[in-house]
């Protein structure tokens, strides 16, 4: 552009040079060698001019003309280094596709047009395309040839990190991020590798330091940056707590200032506060972070704030979490648990349920267990509330890596950094219980009256065990209620038509010994077995108590004989009663 500019100002004064000399006339007039030469003053102006350019012309000509073999030579270098990049290109993008072959011919044709030295980006195609083709020997080679260039070098380490993670070699990989975390701390993968290591070893001040060096570089997000440096503040706290309480409270409060959300880092910081008295101010720091996120352990050091504080005074400090948190699963919970603690069963039962509602799981059935267990004893509604808890999902947890750990921790069992989270484990699928199904009515459970035969009532519930499953039975009071128990536990759709009507069954000969007499009972085969098969009984009225009753109802549904048995003879049988078994 300047140039170009620059010539029509040159055309433009030459333009106003001839003009000045049309308006004055004059002569020119040069004596040489006896001669005598008179011309006009623009015929001079425009002869000099001509000899000027003239010059000049002449002057290029012969400047190209010596130059002409550079020329020549520079102008079949840049081909030949267009043809090279253009080869290096096109191996890049078939690295990138997974294409082996296609860059290995290309990085070889690369580099027989291009110098390496001239061009590093020859050495990492070589390492993907020996990468793509399993040469990992060469690969590594290539990086460590791109690390001892300055321009390559955080290229290089890229690559020796990432052979080192393949074969499991965690210090070389901990040894090359560290490396390039100290030439380039905005790397995301060095310097969370560094940060890892430092935090796995315990270097919480140099793991700070590398936090504010990544600050500094302004290539992170601010938001990430401060839950690294809560996260290693929380875990220096926790690590200092017992031994120097004043840095603890520092650390742990300046955690909790950049994640207020950030449970570990409050509890950290509670605890710190309650070790140099400050309970109005650690109450108001777990009151805060309970407002964003309740948590199980937040309660926990809320109620046990003071060590003196009796049951009483801690279920208050429960209500008072819930009227910061209302209608929230970890609320009732806190109170239900306060209140058992304090024998006040019936605010835990009420506490426990609306837990159940809002969000069933495992801890609230559990709650009602031993509400149960501490106010009746009944071992009946017990097992009931066992049983909901076997079925109910899991509390939420810390989990990382796929395993649950009690509490938090700043790196996993694997060594990643951060990576506890709290939340439902996988590990046992179970049913989704509704509000409905949960707190469904218990089953009445009674004493037996006085007197009562030991053989057909008992105070304790029946557990029956068949084909895997164990199903327990609450006792009831009476015969009708037994009846109707028994008739409900079997259900069997093979039984024919005609079979409807109930018909009395022989029983086994321990037990008709000790019941009333039996006449005209027919003798019955004994296999050699374990389980004895018995005989229908024709026509006959068997007295039975509510224990042989149920035996009698369940008879009704045969199994299949063992291999050992014999079975009852086909002949033997006049009914000819379909056999069927259940499923469960």
């Amino acid at each position: 552009m300047f140039r170009i500019l620059f010539y029509f100002l040159l055309i433009f004064a030459l333009g106003l040079g001839f003009a000045w000399l049309a308006e004055r006339p004059g002569d020119l007039v040069v004596t040489f060698g006896g001669y005598r030469y008179e011309v006009t003053l623009m015929v001079a102006a425009v002869l000099l001019v001509g000899v000027v350019a003239a010059v000049m012309i002449t002057w290029w000509l012969l400047k190209s003309i010596w130059y002409s073999p550079k020329t020549v030579a520079r102008h079949f270098r840049v081909r030949r280094r267009d043809r090279g990049y253009q080869a290096l290109s096109t191996g890049l993008i078939a690295a990138g596709a997974g294409d082996g072959g296609v860059a290995r011919r290309m990085g070889a044709q690369a580099s027989k047009l291009i110098s390496s030295d001239q061009e590093p980006l020859i050495h990492l195609l070589d390492a993907q395309a020996a990468m793509l083709e399993g040469d990992h020997e060469t690969a590594r080679k290539k990086f460590a040839a791109m690390a001892e260039d300055p321009e390559t070098r955080l290229l290089g380490l890229r690559g020796l990190y990432l052979e080192a993670e393949r074969l499991g070699e965690r210090e070389a990989a901990e040894h090359y991020a560290g490396e390039a975390a100290k030439q380039a701390p905005q790397l995301g993968w060095a310097s969370n590798a560094a940060l890892a290591t430092r935090a796995r070893e315990g270097e919480w001040d140099s793991a700070l330091s590398l936090v504010d060096a990544q600050k500094s570089a302004k290539h992170q997000d601010k938001d990430a940056i401060k839950r690294r440096r809560a996260v290693l503040l929380t875990a220096k706290a926790m690590e200092v707590l017992d031994s120097d309480p004043a840095t603890a409270r520092s650390a742990g409060l300046e955690a909790h200032k950049l994640q207020p959300e950030f449970v570990p880092a409050a509890v950290t910081a509670a605890k710190a506060l309650f070790r140099n008295n400050e309970l109005r101010k650690a109450a108001k720091v777990l009151e805060s972070t309970w407002k964003k996120e309740p948590h199980p352990e937040l309660a926990d050091a809320y109620l046990h704030a003071r060590p003196g504080d009796s049951t009483h005074d801690r279920l208050d400090r429960a209500r008072k979490l819930r009227g910061l948190k209302p209608n929230n699963v970890e609320s009732e919970l806190a109170v239900a648990r306060a209140a058992l603690e304090a024998g006040e069963y019936s605010e835990a039962r009420k506490a426990a349920e609306a837990a159940i509602r809002i969000a069933p799981r495992e801890s609230a059935f559990l709650i009602l267990a031993d509400i149960e267990e501490a106010e009746t004893g009944e071992q009946g509604r017990v097992r009931h509330w066992l049983q909901k808890a076997l079925r109910a999902p899991r509390d939420p947890a810390w989990i990382a890596d796929g395993q649950v750990s009690e509490r938090w921790a700043p790196v996993s069992p694997s060594g990643r950094f951060d990576a506890y989270e709290w939340r439902v484990p996988v590990e046992r699928l179970a049913p989704v219980l509704d509000a409905n199904d949960a707190l469904e009515p218990l089953p009445a459970i009674s004493a037996p009256p006085a007197g009562a035969s030991s053989a057909g009532k008992s105070d304790e519930p029946e557990i029956v065990v068949e084909e895997g499953l164990t199903e327990v039975k609450p006792p009831v009071a009476g015969k009708a209620k037994q009846d109707e128990a028994d008739a409900s536990s079997v259900k069997s759709d093979m039984v024919q038509a005609d079979e409807v009507q109930e018909k009395p069954k022989a029983q086994p000969k321990a037990e008709a010994a000790a019941a009333a007499p039996v006449t005209d009972v027919k003798p019955e085969p004994v296999a050699d077995t374990a389980a004895e098969k018995p005989k229908p009984v024709a026509d006959t009225t068997v007295p039975a108590t509510a224990h042989r009753k149920r035996l009698a109802e369940e008879d009704k549904v045969k199994r299949p004989p063992i291999p050992d048995d014999p079975g009852v003879d086909p002949e033997d049988d006049d009914t000819k009663t379909q056999q069927g078994f259940r499923l469960f």
